[in-house]
């Protein structure tokens, strides 16, 4: 091979090498990230379902240590076992998907709504939390609300496929599932089970 055929080989394989350095790569770390959709914006939905605030009490609900859930009224993320702590509290586990859901959201509602009762609390699961908003507006349901987007509260209360279901969480830190009924059809219903179950008035 003479000197000049060798050079330009050379030649040919720096140019080369050159153009793959330079050539850009989508897996390269310092490479900008492709643009991501902007998350909705739920404002207008949290002023629209105007949702009682989560209120937070000094003494935690031992069942639920550990567990964190979003306050559908501010989209902040709050200490579950504090929400829920320091009384007694009805729990109501609804989805946006559970028809039987629907119908006993304005029961509670109307329940929480009267003399006497027993503050009452909502937790969404397997839901959107847009659609959860949307839903708890539709159906007038004002009562503070959580969404177990992770699934903590679900799993410290180890709750059942079939919803909705019902707990009373106590001032103690114990949680009750409620059995009997599982459904709430009127406030009757709401009022009976929580004299038996002995939940203090607010």
């Amino acid at each position: 091979m003479s000197p000049r055929l060798r050079w330009a080989l050379v030649a040919v394989v720096l140019v080369v090498a050159a153009a793959v350095a330079l050539w850009p790569r989508s897996d390269d770390p310092a490479a900008p990230a492709a643009p991501t959709t902007p998350a909705a914006d739920l404002a207008p939905a949290r002023q629209a379902a105007a949702l009682t605030g989560c209120a937070v009490s000094p003494q935690r609900a031992q069942a639920l240590a550990d567990s964190t859930a979003t306050c559908l009224a501010t989209g902040r993320q709050v200490d579950a076992a504090a929400v829920l702590g320091g009384r007694d509290v009805l729990v109501n586990v609804w989805a946006t998907w559970c028809q039987p859901c629907r119908e006993e959201l304005p029961v509670l509602a109307e329940y929480a709504a009267g003399p006497g009762a027993l503050p009452v609390v909502g937790l969404a699961v397997q839901s959107p939390e847009g659609d959860a908003l949307q839903l708890l507006t539709a159906l007038g349901v004002r009562f503070p609300n959580l969404l177990d987007g992770a699934g903590s509260v679900t799993r410290a209360l180890r709750v059942p496929d079939a919803l909705p279901a019902s707990y009373l969480v106590r001032a103690d830190g114990t949680a009750e599932f409620i059995t009997q009924p599982r459904l709430f059809r009127s406030v009757d219903d709401v009022r009976a089970t929580a004299a038996r179950l002995g939940g203090g008035t607010r």
